[in-house]
């Protein structure tokens, strides 16, 4: 395994759960330091990590909030890649959809991706020579039409159309933006939750992580703008 992120800082929201604790695992065997931004702290018992040195949480960051992002992003060190896994997901037919609700979705998707994506391409500007890569996390929701979660897949296509607007902004400044489109990924809390159905037909969690890691890395120098679908068979 080539150690390509040797010396390089990469900032990974949501890394203590099951699809970013993939990534970050992958980026620290490739040699990265990986920046994990943590609201909550008992999300840290599952973060598989923590005694490995080049992994730095970061504890009381809301990545919905301005001032609490802008503070975690302007704190580090010379920037190569920011990866947004952060978020939630939440269904239901409309009626029973609250502004409240969705409000939510908004905020934990697309506000976080927004405000993590300016931080991110301010910091790489401002720590960087030789450019950097943004990936963001949409949904298969926000391409494929899908009843039942009017909010999710909204504020999923706000992240779609984020990364492409984006891609084509900073692309003199050599920051290649893309994001993964994943569907329903194999994971025990979505086999506890759909326990009928066809759990091969889904990506696993290593794959996602591993088109995420090849989009963050200096590897890619060519794909900017794209929205990867990641579906398995499903």
């Amino acid at each position: 395994m080539t150690a390509i992120f040797n010396g390089k800082h990469v900032v990974v929201t949501g890394g203590t759960g099951a699809l970013g604790g993939a990534v970050v695992g992958m980026l620290l065997d490739r040699g990265a330091t990986c920046h994990v931004p943590c609201m909550v702290e008992r999300e840290l018992q599952r973060f598989a990590h923590g005694d490995n040195s080049r992994a730095r949480v970061k504890k009381g960051v809301d990545l919905r909030d301005e001032v609490s992002t802008s503070a975690f992003y302007t704190s580090l060190p010379a920037l190569w890649a920011s990866i947004h896994i952060a978020g939630g997901f939440a269904m239901g037919p409309i009626e029973e959809t609250s502004l409240a609700d969705w409000r939510a979705m908004l905020d934990m998707n697309a506000t976080t991706c927004f405000l993590c994506c300016r931080e991110a391409v301010k910091r790489i500007r401002a720590t960087s020579d030789t450019g950097g890569r943004i990936v963001n996390v949409a949904a298969k929701p926000a391409l494929v039409p899908t009843g039942g979660m009017v909010a999710y897949a909204a504020s999923k296509t706000a992240v779609a159309n984020i990364t492409v607007s984006l891609a084509e902004e900073v692309k003199g400044d050599n920051i290649w933006v893309n994001a993964v489109v994943p569907s329903i990924m194999d994971t025990p809390a979505n086999r506890a939750a759909m326990p009928d159905a066809n759990f091969a037909a889904w990506p696993s969690v290593e794959a996602v992580a591993a088109t995420i890691v090849f989009l963050a890395s200096p590897d890619n120098r060519a794909t900017r703008g794209a929205l990867a679908p990641v579906y398995g068979a499903s």
